[in-house]
């Protein structure tokens, strides 16, 4: 069987070289895990933006059926208003016999 001593130096040279290779790998962990970090924060933001588009489609959704129904009523406001210029003029005409 072959005597597979190592010398010292080589054997240091490969301790520092793996330590190295660890460390290399450890930064790109940490590295991997802000990206996912980051990932998720974004995730998060796009769910919030969202959130607020859908809360801003509703407000604006409510705020027409709001000036529809206002609107109608300013138009039955202003038939009855009209209803009532009809009427005044037909009770003057009758009042003095029909000339204006």
């Amino acid at each position: 069987m072959p005597n597979h001593v190592i010398p010292p130096e080589q054997a240091e040279d490969a301790r520092n070289e793996a330590e190295q290779t660890r460390r290399k790998a450890e930064d790109a962990r940490e590295s991997g895990e802000r990206v996912r970090e980051a990932g998720e924060s974004a995730r998060a933001a796009g769910e919030e933006a969202r959130n607020a588009a859908e809360d801003a489609r509703h407000a604006t959704v409510d705020a027409v059926e709001a000036t529809a129904q206002t609107l109608k009523a300013t138009l039955e406001q202003m038939k009855v208003t009209e209803e009532m210029r009809r009427a005044l003029r037909e009770f003057k005409d009758t009042k003095t016999g029909g000339a204006n």
